[in-house]
């Protein structure tokens, strides 16, 4: 990962990544109004998506997984239709997973997941409104995502095309090698708290 030596860069790596986490949480984390991160529901500023036929939530009905047409840009859920998805949100990846794919796969007629107990067995047996409702979050939230790409990518070229900080500069600083004791796993204690995000 590239680390750039200019002040300017890294104060807009900063924003680009507390962005990144608030819609990674839903607005629930770095929640900063002045900054357009409200707290709460984070929506697309304009062409949603939304339910334009009713995902059923009869047994009968209860889909096996999900269909796009990338023309239309319809997710259909079932016999249900939430558009528009566009092509960048429905194939979008962390890792080389597909988001949507992952999200629908323990919410379908038979969910992702081992059986190794009696309780394992006990799933959904029909689409769950909620599920509707959680559904359209995620697609906002990706879409937002999505929109952020350019940006991303540009302040990555700048920063590699700029001065960076070197191995070399970290070990002459005594940051490198990490000591053995600062690559341990943390131990959670019982007033530890969400410390990680508490800031």
């Amino acid at each position: 990962m590239p680390l750039t030596v200019d002040p300017c860069l890294w104060e807009r790596a900063v924003a680009v990544g507390r962005r990144v986490l608030w819609l990674h949480t839903y607005g629930e984390r770095y929640v900063d109004e002045t900054a357009g991160r409200p707290y709460g529901r984070v929506l697309l500023p304009r062409d949603r998506p939304r339910c334009v036929e009713e995902i059923p939530d009869d047994a009968e009905a209860m889909p096996e997984k999900p269909a796009y047409d990338p023309v239309s840009e319809d997710l259909w859920v079932g016999s249900g239709r939430i558009s528009p998805v566009p092509r960048a949100v429905r194939e979008y990846q962390v890792s080389g997973m597909n988001v949507l794919d992952k999200w629908f796969g323990y919410r379908r007629r038979n969910p992702a997941g081992k059986r190794r107990l009696e309780l394992d067995h006990e799933v959904a047996r029909r689409w769950l409104p909620s599920w509707t409702t959680e559904l359209l979050e995620l697609l906002n939230v990706l879409g937002l995502l999505v929109r952020e790409e350019p940006a991303q990518a540009d302040l990555f070229n700048d920063v590699c095309a700029g001065p960076l900080i070197t191995v070399l500069d970290l070990t002459a600083a005594g940051i490198l090698p990490v000591p053995t004791e600062a690559a341990k796993a943390l131990k959670a204690t019982s007033d530890a708290g969400d410390t990680l995000f508490d800031l």
